[in-house]
């Protein structure tokens, strides 16, 4: 197929126009290679005509930097000249008006004193640095100062009254002497160790009295903080103990604290110790739960972060007044033991027993560790002597010879005192049965009533030994049915009945009656003989008219008579002057003797008081109506001298 002319043409000038632009293209890039050639070479010849200048700058810029830093030093130099002209302005003023700014002031003494010597190796360094340190240890000596001047000026010794105060109402003394009222540990018959109120003081909550005021505690502690840092501890230590000891000794002191050797306590009277005993109970407890715990708090206060330096104050400063109070009970506890000893004895038991989880919590760390021993072995030596009196007592009630002789009957002094005494060991019972466990893991409650059925047969047993001093055999029979009646009358109403048990209760019962029945028997069957007709023969006067009474003569019948009535009234004079001190055991007695008297003499009246009626002067045998004898019984047993008949 053929092309158009037309169309080659413009084909022709469209190829030409592309080899045109292309050669113009070609032409433009050959210039800018040329051009950019140019440049470079320019660049280079430029950098290097500019390099010198390059240089000159960069050092000139390092000038400014260094001039920069030391600039910079200078002013921290400067600073710290600063602050140590202003360090050494507050410190030459003293801590006494402002010690907050003192402190502030010691502490940036310290700083520069770091800073300079870390910059040694310039030589005005050192000439600071010596100043600084010379400032410092001044500085030190005045809260070395004011240390010992705020202490003691803040420590004072602790009235009674304010301790008392700070008391269960319970143990509060009811005058100002804690030797009086019931923390004086006297035992007057109308007082009773009360266990209740002991286990409720167990869960009293003392607040000890702030043996420092609160305010001050912190600047103390402050203190003590810098002098730690300063390394003078021991310069610390030297002036807590002794201006500490001074003021805690002091309010034992005012509190009545004495102290006092084993001879002293071996010369001792009773009365006086045992009020001494009692005090030394009230001032452990004030000791231990006030002031020790005061003087911990103080401590802990004072010295909080530093553990050694703390415990070790607070062991040095009450060491003393411990061994002054732990000494009075070891001499107590290794005094001559006697039976009066065992309840005081148990009191101090008991106190220690309370104390104990004060003193291991107040007492820890191992500068206390001595003192937390000694209170165990005073506890420990304690109970070993109340337990060693236990056998005493027993043995001493079993051997009781004692010539005081009753001449009435009545409950003989021994077996109110021992039974007294029992009665005040189950006072005790809780910790006696603690005591029994500091030896023994058995039975605390068998312990008990085995020791309690020990000292009852001892009891018996010396009783029977006394009933066999009396010379008529009845008022032996009436002294025994007595003291039993009174032990078992005793046991019934405390507590010793629940450990001896209703069997010891009854079989003990059966004895006293078998006592009254002896009693009866020995004193009322020969006056009784009196009054039977059985046996008796005629007389000289012939028999009597009267079946009831044949064979009775009237001789005999005023014989019998004659012999009652003297029997009686030696009888009456004899035991009217004779006790029974139970009114009921008494009257009990009475009714027995007169249930088999007065049927008896009825009787014998009617049958045989006929048979005088006749005679001259019957009342002169017939002295006492029924009514009379029952009258006359009824005055049996009132322990009346003949004089007051």
């Amino acid at each position: 197929m053929a092309i158009h002319p037309l169309v080659m043409e413009t084909l022709w000038e469209r190829a030409a126009f592309m080899r045109e632009s292309l050669q113009k293209s070609q032409t433009i890039t050959d210039n800018m290679v040329t051009i950019l050639g140019s440049f470079d070479q320019r660049l280079s010849s430029l950098e290097t005509a500019m390099r010198p200048t390059q240089i000159r700058t960069h050092s000139i810029r390092r000038a400014h930097e260094n001039i920069d830093k030391t600039l910079k030093a200078a002013d921290v130099f400067l600073g710290q000249f600063d602050l140590s002209r202003q360090a050494e302005a507050k410190i030459l003023r003293g801590p006494h008006e402002d010690l907050e700014s003192y402190i502030e002031a010691v502490d940036q003494l310290r700083s520069i004193v770091r800073f300079f010597s870390s910059k040694q190796s310039l030589k005005s360094s050192i000439g600071v640095l010596n100043h600084a340190h010379n400032l410092l240890a001044k500085a030190i000596l005045k809260l070395e100062e004011e240390f010992r001047q705020l202490l003691t000026s803040y420590s004072k010794p602790v009235e009674p009254d304010r301790l008392f105060d700070c008391l269960p109402n319970s143990l509060r003394p009811s005058s100002g002497s804690p030797g009086q009222g019931d923390a004086s540990g006297k035992r007057p018959s109308s007082t009773k160790h009360s266990e209740n109120q002991h286990k409720s003081l167990e869960h009293v909550v003392y607040t000890p009295p702030a043996l420092i005021p609160p305010r001050i505690l912190p600047l103390l502690h402050d203190l003590a903080h810098q002098l730690v840092l300063a390394g003078h501890q021991q310069q610390l230590f030297t002036i807590y103990r002794e201006t500490r000891i001074l003021v805690l000794e002091q309010s034992l002191r005012k509190l009545g604290v004495e102290k006092l050797s084993k001879d002293d306590v071996q010369k001792m009277q009773w009365e006086i110790l045992e009020t001494k005993i009692g005090n030394w109970i009230h001032f452990m407890r004030i000791a231990v739960k006030l002031l020790f715990a005061g003087e911990k708090k103080v401590c802990d206060q004072i010295f909080e972060g530093v553990d050694s330096l703390r415990e070790q104050c607070f062991a040095d400063v009450t060491a003393n007044c411990v061994a002054v109070l732990l000494s009075f009970g070891e001499a107590i506890a290794k005094s001559k033991r006697s039976p009066e000893k065992l309840f005081v004895l148990l009191d101090m038991y008991e106190i220690m027993r309370e104390l104990q989880p004060e003193i291991e919590i107040n007492f820890e760390g191992k500068y206390c560790a001595e003192m937390r021993e000694s209170a165990l072995v005073l506890t420990k030596r304690l109970a070993q002597t109340a337990q060693e009196t236990f056998g005493d007592f027993e043995e001493a009630v079993e051997k009781d010879a004692t010539k005081t002789a009753v001449l009435d009957g009545t409950v003989h002094p021994l077996t109110s005192y021992v039974i007294n005494y029992v009665k005040f060991l189950f006072d005790y019972q809780s910790t006696l049965k603690q005591l029994f466990q500091e030896f023994d893991e058995g039975d605390a409650d068998a312990q008990l009533a085995s020791l309690t059925t020990r000292i009852m047969q001892a009891l018996q047993t010396n009783l029977d030994g006394k009933s066999k001093q009396y010379k008529d055999s009845a008022l032996t029979q009436l002294f025994l049915m007595n003291n039993i009646h009174y032990i078992v009358r005793s046991v019934r109403r405390s507590e010793a009945k629940d450990l001896l048990g209703d069997d010891w209760v009854q079989i003990h019962r059966r004895i006293v009656q078998q006592h009254a029945n002896q009693y009866k028997r020995i004193s009322w069957s020969k006056i009784l003989q009196c009054l039977t007709v059985q046996g008796a023969s005629s007389g000289g006067s012939g028999p009597i008219d009267g079946s009831s009474n044949s064979g009775v003569s009237r001789t005999t019948v005023k014989d019998r008579f004659k012999t009652f009535n003297i029997q009686f009234e030696e009888l009456h004079q004899r035991q009217s002057q004779w006790t029974v001190p139970d009114s009921e055991l008494r009257e009990s007695l009475r009714l027995a003797v007169a249930e088999i008297l007065l049927p008896a003499y009825r009787s014998f009246l009617k049958r045989c008081g006929p048979l005088l009626q006749n005679s001259k002067n019957p009342q002169k045998y017939m002295r006492f109506s029924p009514g009379d004898l029952e009258r006359m019984l009824a005055e049996f047993f009132e322990g009346k001298t003949w004089n007051e008949r």
